[in-house]
């Protein structure tokens, strides 16, 4: 016999625990504002929050998407392949080598726990639990509802956390300092600290990071709170990303102006008293700006993070954007040439920052 009901009179956090302290097989589904949402669960746990087959709008495929980890082609193949086959999506991501059975059960939870974290928080609407629709795929993922309960319960706190930190998606956030080379970085910072470049905004590293709005922000946190980056400005929506970032902006501009001064005057000396060596003395007092050795903090960073993962220091730097690891633009030093020497066998290196003359 089918459970069904309002969720004003239960909610679904509720609902979800009697089925799970029940042991109950079957499909829940959910309905509030015209939208459907389904949890399946095998004795009283969750394997799945998506409907078999392959809808376009399927739960699976769209976060695969919104992650980085299909591409828009892939996915029109997937579903061609679907059309002709009507094969459950989980089906042809395996046998299409499209993931690994490991790497695939990791994704179905992560959007497991997504969509729970948004059904939790259903206030309006109608639950009906239809023991007779099961899920008909062998299942990647067991999840006790008990457990996801508590780590939904977790996340939704960490969000209060988040807002109150983040209250403004204008903002505009920059990296302050890179950690030191024997901290091991977690997997999602890793891809934000491409993806922060003090141009971007808060809600457009949340669009572009290959992460959940939850796992940036709770990755942005945690390099907040490490001091390794930092808010560098607002910047209102459709408006054109600064060069540099906001704060940085008016000591860059006042540090140039002091350089050129002091290079001018010991030009003009040099000129009146025939001082040759006193022009390279200026401008090796002077030293690169700011911004430039911030720069070269990256390239130093980047090349830490390439030999963490290789096992060996670049051959050319250019392999540093080739492979990813550095966006282009920050390998380009403006009145700079950077000249890169991997040493020992690439175990080494030297980085050598020299006036563009």
């Amino acid at each position: 016999m089918a459970l069904q009901g309002n969720l004003r009179d239960f909610s679904a956090a509720e609902i979800l625990q009697l089925l799970g302290s029940q042991k109950k097989t079957g499909c829940l589904t959910l309905e509030s504002e015209g939208r459907a949402s389904v949890v399946f669960v095998q004795e009283g746990r969750v394997v799945s929050t998506r409907s078999p087959g392959l809808a376009r709008d399927d739960r699976l495929l769209g976060f695969l998407r919104r992650v980085h980890r299909l591409s828009d082609e892939q996915c029109r193949g997937i579903l061609t392949i679907q059309r002709e086959s009507d094969r459950d999506l989980e089906d042809l991501l395996l046998n299409g080598r499209y993931l690994e059975a490991d790497e695939l059960a990791s994704f179905v939870e992560r959007q497991v726990l997504e969509d729970l974290m948004r059904v939790i928080r259903l206030e309006e609407g109608t639950y009906r639990f239809d023991p007779r629709l099961r899920w008909t795929q062998t299942p990647l993922l067991r999840l006790s509802i008990e457990a996801a309960l508590m780590e939904v319960a977790r996340r939704a706190d960490e969000q209060k956390r988040f807002r109150g930190t983040f209250p403004d998606p204008c903002e505009v956030l920059g990296v302050r300092d890179l950690p030191d080379p024997d901290v091991t970085l977690a997997e999602d910072e890793r891809e934000l600290f491409g993806v922060i470049d003090g141009r971007r905004t808060l809600a457009e590293i949340v669009a572009t990071a290959p992460l959940t709005e939850y796992e940036t922000c709770e990755a942005l946190q945690r390099m907040l709170d490490a001091g390794w980056i930092e808010r560098v400005g607002r910047r209102e929506p459709g408006a054109a990303p600064v060069v540099v970032a906001a704060p940085p902006r008016t000591p860059l501009r006042l540090g140039r102006e002091l350089i050129f001064a002091a290079v001018v005057v010991a030009l003009m000396l040099a000129l009146r008293f025939g001082a040759h060596a006193l022009v390279a003395e200026a401008h090796h007092a002077a030293g690169p700006d700011v911004f430039t050795a911030a720069q070269l903090r990256d390239v130093r960073y980047a090349l830490d993070l390439y030999r963490r993962e290789r096992g060996l220091y670049p051959e050319r730097l250019e392999q540093l954007v080739d492979d990813r690891w550095l966006p282009p633009a920050r390998a380009r030093f403006s009145g700079y040439v950077l000249d890169y020497r991997p040493e020992r066998g690439g175990l080494g290196y030297r980085l050598d920052l020299e006036p563009d003359r």
